[in-house]
């Protein structure tokens, strides 16, 4: 089976190897093995491994996983694009107005 490649930008690299460091963090921080968090996950040791190194081949249901059996740490994902200031100003933008108002009877 070949690995599959994932191109990503330096810096999103640099985002999900901090993320996979404060995975380990908190998993060590609670005391859990790799084993026990890997098995709530449902994932491999291998992958949870992949998981702590932020590895982009990862999916990120896997990470919604893991984060999940360290008790619940995956309602912070509902944060992600929750204010999307820069999409808002460019629909803005794309808002055509009408010339006049509607005049009322």
């Amino acid at each position: 089976m070949s690995k599959r490649t994932v191109v990503v930008m330096p810096e999103t690299q640099r985002i999900l190897e901090t993320m996979g460091e404060q995975i380990k963090m908190a998993r060590l921080r609670r005391n859990l093995a790799t084993e026990l968090v890997a098995e709530r996950a449902g994932i491999s040791r291998a992958t949870l491994w992949s998981v702590e190194k932020g590895t982009p081949t990862v999916s990120i249901g896997t990470y919604a996983a893991v984060l999940h059996a360290l008790g619940g740490m995956d309602k912070d994902f509902e944060l992600v694009a929750r204010d999307d200031e820069f999409g808002r100003k460019l629909q803005d933008l794309n808002i055509q107005t009408r010339g006049r108002a509607k005049r009322g009877k």
